[in-house]
């Protein structure tokens, strides 16, 4: 059982920032890479009342985090460093296409959810991180929203990639 999720967590929070609600930003209101939508949901499952995503605590944005992205793309079973890049993917552009991406580059069924069929097909840490901070970056290239977030999210991938490879002692 593999222990980043503190250390990959912190990266994650590095890029993410503070409060946005950027008129072309699909994700809509964020703070901390937390969007209003998964706040609300977050909210809902605890019995509390709904509270702008300005306001969101240290706590919560560590329990959603844990909860809605590290535990669904089982990032304590992932090797070190494809763990942080597959946990980033996730929580940039989805636990799902995340996860497919990741069964993609492994050669296995690509149905959106890391099991151990996904788990047991991974070989190489360095040449998996590699193969999936490509594919990522061919995939950001391609939305409509590329030419105004474009040069974040690669600069993002490229740290990602370095971070990754230095946890997979690579």
């Amino acid at each position: 059982m593999n222990g980043n999720f503190e250390r990959a967590l912190a990266l994650v929070l590095e890029h993410e920032g503070g409060y946005v609600n950027h008129k072309l930003d699909p994700g809509g209101a964020t703070n901390r890479g937390v969007t209003q939508a998964v706040y609300n949901g977050y909210r809902k499952m605890r019995g509390r009342g709904l509270l702008s995503v300005k306001y969101i605590s240290e706590e919560e944005v560590r329990a959603i985090y844990k909860f809605q992205y590290w535990d669904k793309v089982q990032g304590d079973f992932l090797p070190a460093g494809l763990d942080y890049a597959v946990f980033d993917f996730a929580v940039n552009s989805g636990v799902s296409r995340a996860a497919k991406y990741l069964q993609a580059v492994l050669g296995v069924e690509q149905d959106g959810q890391i099991g151990t069929r996904t788990l047991a097909a991974i070989g190489s840490p360095a040449e998996t991180i590699n193969a999936l901070c490509d594919r990522r970056i061919s995939f950001l290239r391609n939305l409509k929203t590329f030419l105004t977030f474009g040069k974040g999210w690669t600069s993002r991938v490229k740290g990602v990639r370095a971070h990754a490879l230095e946890m997979a002692n690579v």
